[in-house]
């Protein structure tokens, strides 16, 4: 199985995601610190050149990979995708599930401004201290979707190919 977390930039909510999904960060939804937040394999690292790449995080214990990908606002970026991966599932056999799941919804307005701030601008003293901010007002919703990502892969559907838009963790 093939896990992937998307957002706008791929660079904050995806990776903090990415990283509870691996364990590399504390399996509860506890408040995170901010040299925890920042140390975060690709937190707030990645730029505009990143987009639209896919970004391997890991494997997890059950041996699955798991990525992230900026799609800025473009909401056609994971419907192509799906439907390349069906194509190529069809023409060469390959019977691989993948999850995408957006982690956008949990984004805090204070993450947002610190990102536009950070990434957008180059102004990182006064981005990183809106973005650790917003991290942790969202980790506890950020650890409940990666929780809820998990427990929707390891469900038997037909699909091969799952997007959760996760609206509910608004």
């Amino acid at each position: 199985m093939i896990y992937i977390y998307n957002d706008y930039g791929g660079t904050h909510t995806s990776s903090l995601a990415a990283a509870y999904h691996l364990k590399q960060l504390p399996q509860s939804e506890m408040k995170l610190t901010k040299d925890v937040i920042l140390n975060v394999k690709y937190f707030n690292k990645l730029t505009k050149q990143d987009f639209g790449k896919l970004i391997f995080h890991g494997i997890d214990d059950d041996g699955n990979s798991v990525y992230t990908i900026g799609r800025k606002r473009n909401k056609y970026v994971v419907p192509a995708l799906k439907e390349m991966i069906l194509i190529l599932e069809e023409k060469f056999q390959v019977d691989e599930k993948i999850v995408f799941s957006n982690t956008s919804p949990t984004v805090p307005f204070l993450m947002s401004m610190g990102g536009f701030f950070s990434r957008g601008l180059k102004i990182d003293f006064i981005g990183v201290p809106l973005l650790v901010i917003g991290a942790k007002q969202c980790c506890d919703n950020i650890f409940r979707l990666v929780e809820n990502t998990k427990r929707m892969g390891s469900t038997s559907f037909n699909e091969n190919v799952i997007i959760l838009d996760n609206e509910m963790f608004k």
